[in-house]
């Protein structure tokens, strides 16, 4: 809430077929700027949205394009422009800026607090840690890069997403910088890693990776929560689900603690 008082800066990156206004984010969005938080969230450039139409996917070639380093490249240039945006000089703490990411996002945020010396905290939501470990192997890899693309049915918008091979490649290119496990080594800032005890799509053995590569970072399990924390798309209640109120309030109390 704009009030001339200077404001931790939390930036929010969603996860894979997601977007910025995606289930209750919005209302997530409200929560964080009601307790005092200078919230941000944005559409990657290649998550398939447009300008005019960021809900859902109706640029699917931008979606095909896309790869880890250029959500990366996008996160940074959002970094900057939060920054040095004047009409927020009054708003924002530029020495004090939490990263959050959810499920692919997650992984985003965490490399980028690993490189980028003006995040002060990162959490990551239901976040995956292991990028490399996601993709096909043998003759399914041998197909994708034989076709140059593969395709993936979103079951609720019955688009067929297509994943071009160039993905990979970035991957490959480079691994070091995109491997979590480095990351989170490397990572100087406080961590909070939250997991849904019954995610079947990023498992809770992935936060306890998380853990084991960093013993400051602080895990934290919700009984029952999913993948989605709770949420669906479209989000028609006025109320936050049960399981992302809770992850809400974690995440902003790790944020304002000392």
């Amino acid at each position: 809430m704009e009030n001339n008082n200077k404001k931790p800066i939390v930036v929010f990156c969603h996860g894979y077929k997601g977007y910025k206004d995606w289930g209750a984010w919005n209302i997530v969005a409200e929560t964080f700027a009601k307790a005092n938080l200078f919230f941000v969230k944005f559409n990657f450039s290649h998550n398939g949205g447009t300008v005019n139409s960021p809900i859902d996917f109706p640029d699917l070639k931008a979606f095909g394009e896309n790869n880890l380093t250029i959500e990366l490249n996008d996160l940074e240039d959002v970094i900057n422009w939060i920054i040095e945006n004047t009409d927020f000089k009054n708003e924002i703490d530029i020495n004090n800026i939490t990263l959050i990411g959810h499920s692919r996002g997650g992984g985003v945020v965490t490399i980028k607090a690993s490189e980028n010396s003006r995040i002060t905290k990162v959490i990551s939501w239901a976040g995956v840690s292991d990028y490399g470990a996601r993709f096909p192997k043998g003759e399914l890899l041998n197909e994708w890069k034989k076709q140059g693309v593969s395709y993936i049915l979103n079951a609720r918008t019955k688009q067929k997403m297509p994943h071009l091979y160039q993905f990979y490649q970035n991957f490959k290119a480079n691994e070091n910088r995109l491997t979590i496990k480095n990351a989170v080594k490397n990572l100087t800032v406080p961590q909070l890693i939250v997991q849904g005890e019954k995610d079947k799509v990023v498992l809770p053995v992935e936060a306890k990776n998380l853990h084991s590569w960093n013993k400051k970072s602080e895990l934290f399990f919700v009984d029952e929560m999913n993948h989605t924390l709770g949420c669906v798309q479209p989000w028609d209640n006025l109320k936050m689900p049960f399981h992302l109120e809770i992850v809400v309030k974690k995440s902003i109390d790790f944020i304002h603690k000392k």
